[in-house]
């Protein structure tokens, strides 16, 4: 016996279905070709080593025929731009030198930056006949992380695991307390940073360094962006995957700095790079791994900050909730005492054992971003 064909729908339902879908594509060409397809440097951090009024005078001619897309400032020995790259200070050294002129980077910092540094000063020094010198003081590891963004690839996997379960949870525990919800974030936060760091470590050997602090931090991480979804779900309903395809893939990947750092970036994405969480989290995982010396407050002070104000919008999806529930009580409570005189206890959460159609559908909208 065959099946009865699927019913036509109307096309305005049709439309409201493929509005979601077609809506996350634009916000990524939008997020995704602003923020990498023209990597043009603005305000790179070099010094110039010597202290010399030669030195002084190359400098000021530097700053003039490179205009802002550097800040030229001057040090006075190799050892202070050193220390001021293994800080995270400046993003490049230059050496002037009559026979061998050098310029000191650091891939761990951003291979891309690196690169860009390059091709700059090579310019520069092939102007005036010389060969330029290339002194990497903070390299990526050539093993675990031969591209410098092997933490950025980890950050991606985390947070589309994150975002996806996140949002999951929110829609097939919708019936469930937000409590209920909260607790189930937790676990799966913990299951997620540690399933995906054995993989990182064990199954590809791609993170290059203090790998169980970086699997500290993905626990606030992935719990943050999970309780985004649970706090967001009961105030915006379906669309929380758009909402959360935007902020943690579209507007989080772009502005994280894994792929450029904010001083190649346009300035609106270099500014998100100030607070965004994403951009919190792979700069401490780059300094955990590459730059133990640099302090930690600034990118994972961003990463908590987000997970409060994500518990924040967990308190209040709570509030709007029990709002939205208070009207449905009060007829209810008139039938408590029929309960109370057979000694039946009423019921005060209704678990269905299938999703709806309506979460089937959502659901399915998750999949397809």
């Amino acid at each position: 016996m065959s099946s009865a064909p699927n019913p036509a729908l109307p096309l305005k339902t049709i439309a409201a279905h493929v509005a979601v879908p077609f809506v996350i594509g634009i916000v990524m060409a939008l997020c995704y070709l602003g923020g990498f397809h023209k990597p043009d440097p603005h305000e790179l951090r070099v010094n110039v080593v010597g202290d010399t009024v030669a030195t002084a005078v190359t400098a000021q001619e530097l700053q003039r025929d490179l205009g802002d897309h550097v800040d030229i400032r001057t040090v006075t020995s190799v050892d202070e731009a050193r220390s001021a790259i293994e800080h995270r200070e400046i993003a490049a050294a230059f050496v002037p030198d009559a026979t061998n002129p050098q310029l000191l980077v650091s891939t761990a910092a951003g291979d891309p930056t690196a690169v860009m540094l390059e091709r700059i000063f090579t310019q520069v020094t092939v102007a005036h006949q010389q060969p330029l010198h290339v002194v990497d003081v903070v390299a990526a590891d050539p093993s675990r992380d031969p591209s410098g963004q092997s933490l950025f690839f980890f950050l991606v996997a985390l947070t589309v695991g994150s975002y996806g379960t996140g949002i999951a949870i929110a829609v097939a525990a919708g019936g469930r307390s937000l409590r209920v919800r909260a607790g189930l974030a937790v676990g799966a936060a913990v299951l997620a940073a540690g399933v995906l760091t054995l993989i990182a470590v064990f199954g590809f050997d791609a993170l290059p360094g203090a790998q169980w602090q970086i699997f500290g931090l993905s626990i606030p991480y992935a719990l943050a962006t999970m309780l985004f979804a649970i706090g967001l779900h009961p105030l915006i309903g379906r669309f929380t995957t758009l909402a959360m395809v935007t902020i943690f893939v579209g507007l989080n990947f772009t502005s994280s700095g894994g792929v450029f750092a904010p001083e190649l970036q346009p300035r609106f994405f270099a500014a998100l790079h100030d607070f965004w969480i994403g951009a919190g989290f792979n700069e401490a995982a780059r300094d955990l791994a590459y730059f133990p010396q640099v302090s930690l407050a600034g990118p994972v002070g961003k990463v908590i900050g987000w997970l409060i104000a994500a518990a924040a919008l967990v308190v209040v999806a709570g509030i709007v909730e029990r709002r939205r529930q208070a009207p449905a009580a009060v007829p209810a409570s008139t039938g408590a005492g029929r309960h109370e005189r057979s000694g039946q206890q009423p019921s005060t959460e209704r678990i269905p054992a299938e999703l709806t159609p309506t979460q089937e559908e959502e659901l399915a909208e998750e999949v397809v971003a």
